[in-house]
């Protein structure tokens, strides 16, 4: 039998003969039959566009199902299992999310609120519980406990790392450099074998200039002489007339031998430099200073300032940034008798009408004259306020940031929402300070914190001066005088380009490691390293 479709194939022709090949007439017989098939409907080039479309997506399915496979379709006991999850994907759509997001998250609450067991063993690392998990075949719940156990403990060890370098930081701040101690030493011995490091500062003809109040006089006390050379130099450098400049530099005994070798040795003409020793003022005594007995005797500012910043403190509920505040309110520079001197300034130069003082952490940037011309309308101090600015860390400080408001005393006679201001750069009328009982007012404050255990607040030169200084303070525009660039790191440069003083205040000192890197530069152009002295210490610029 042979069939033979038409060309059409519209028709199929069936060709039968017999088995011996002859039909009844003896010549063989052929049967025909034709069939007529109806019309077509597909054509040629559908079905080769349709088995072409199936080959390419039957590879692409095989695929897929392979995968689903591995993610845990092999579980699927039925066709009906396996095509819940394969139809949706095929589909485009993803299968059940929100269901299953719901779900964990419901698994993840009820884990928050559970105890995680002592003795569960957590893994140290993301990697590690990913394998475990593959291993163990952990289900939802155990994988919830297992993440926020592991979460718990990064936190824990985050948190003891940030505290653990906040106190590194703390001891960092508080030492002295070896460059600068190299400084100081060298510079003292200088001054015994070399007569030119012993000169008089200034020279005798210079003298009557000291207590002349038609010059700008700069006070500045400091145990730092690298600090001080820069807040000179940076004065010196940036004043339009440089020869009205009078610095007066007031330091402790065991560095006045170095100070006065630098300055003798690196004159900053045409302006005057004064260094003086606290041994070389007779007004200071104890019967004067009551401060000095105070901070010489008293065990709990003794421990207070270097005993352990640790033991006793709840770290747990205290967040990384109070205490570093707390660390940088514990410095000892400020048991120093070189940071109280502010408050005697009348009775120091009581030849001078009116002063500018300044810290030794400071550079000045623009010419500082107009500050003599500022009318403080009869009060002492002319100071930049710290409850306002843009910057909301540096420029938010009231008085309830520095006082105990628990304590009667301060509730009664403080309002915790005053603005605080700065110390760092002040002028001071020295004429209208004389005319007030400010420095009995501090020293009246001063002992009430040492007899109440210092509740009031903990010891330091701004708090009691926020209190003696109340009513007798001026504000002054804040660009004179930009604060925080010793622990704001996110410091604004261009305000920083901006400010006339700015001030390192804070822990990272531009003379330290631990200082930033980016505003250190503001410092460095003042830093004389070609001086034999500086670089025979390797204080290197950085």
């Amino acid at each position: 039998m042979q069939l033979h479709f038409s060309p059409s194939m519209r028709s199929i022709t069936i060709l039968s003969s017999s088995s011996n090949g002859i039909n009844s007439n003896g010549g063989g017989f052929i049967d025909l039959m034709k069939i007529k098939v109806a019309a077509r409907h597909i054509s040629y080039r559908t079905l080769f566009h349709t088995i072409l479309i199936l080959a390419f997506l039957l590879p692409f399915v095989f695929i897929l199902t392979a995968l689903v496979t591995l993610e845990g379709v092999n579980k699927c006991s039925s066709f009906d299992c396996l095509g819940r999850r394969l139809g949706p994907r095929l589909l485009g759509r993803v299968d059940d999310s929100g269901r299953l997001v719901n779900d964990f998250y419901k698994i993840l609450n009820q884990v928050n609120a559970e105890e995680i067991p002592n003795d569960l063993k957590l893994p140290d690392s993301f990697s590690q519980l990913v394998s475990e998990m593959k291993t163990d075949q952990y289900d939802a719940r155990t994988f919830a406990i297992m993440l926020r156990a592991m979460m718990e403990k990064f936190e824990r060890e985050i948190r003891e790392s940030k505290f653990a370098e906040l106190m590194n930081k703390h001891f960092a701040a508080s030492s002295v450099p070896k460059g600068i101690h190299c400084l100081s030493l060298r510079l003292t011995d200088e001054y015994s074998s070399n007569a030119h490091a012993r000169i008089q500062l200034p020279s005798p003809e210079l003298l009557p200039l000291l207590s002349d109040n038609s010059y700008h006089h700069f006070v500045l006390p400091t145990d730092n002489i690298l600090a001080a050379s820069v807040v000179v130099a940076s004065a010196v450098q940036s004043s339009l007339k440089p020869e009205t400049i009078v610095f007066h530099i007031i330091t402790d005994k065991k560095t006045y031998a170095g100070m006065h070798s630098w300055f003798a040795l690196n004159p900053v003409s045409p302006a005057i430099v004064e260094v003086r020793g606290v041994h070389q003022f007779d007004w200071l005594t104890r019967e004067n200073v009551p401060v000095l007995e105070a901070v010489e005797n008293h065990y709990g500012i003794r421990n207070y300032y270097h005993g352990n910043h640790i033991a006793g403190a709840n770290l747990s509920d205290t967040t990384p940034r109070h205490f570093a505040s707390k660390l940088q309110a514990r410095s000892p520079k400020y048991i120093s008798l070189l940071n109280h001197l502010r408050i005697y300034l009348p009775e120091l130069f009581p030849h001078l009408d009116k002063v500018v003082f300044l810290d030794d952490d400071v550079v000045i940037q623009r010419d500082l004259s107009p500050l003599w011309e500022i009318d403080l309308k009869g009060k002492v101090n002319g100071a930049v306020e710290t409850c306002r600015g843009e910057d909301e860390w540096v420029m938010s400080k009231r008085f309830r940031n520095y006082f105990n408001f628990s304590h009667p005393l301060i509730a009664k006679n403080l309002d915790p929402e005053e603005c605080a201001w700065a110390y760092g750069m002040n002028i001071f009328d020295l004429r209208a300070w004389r005319k007030t009982n400010i420095r009995e007012t501090y020293h009246s404050w001063l002992k009430e914190n040492l007899n109440s255990n210092l509740t009031m607040w903990k010891l330091g030169t701004l708090p009691p001066a926020l209190i003696a200084f109340k009513g007798h303070v001026h504000p002054i525009d804040p660009l004179w005088h930009m604060l925080g660039l010793g622990y704001q790191h996110k410091t604004n440069i261009e305000s920083v380009k901006k400010a006339a003083v700015i001030h390192y205040n804070g822990q990272s000192k531009p003379w330290l490691q631990i200082g930033f890197e980016h505003l250190r530069p503001f410092w460095n152009k003042y830093v004389n390293y070609s001086n034999d002295f500086v670089r025979n210490c390797h204080i290197l610029e950085t």
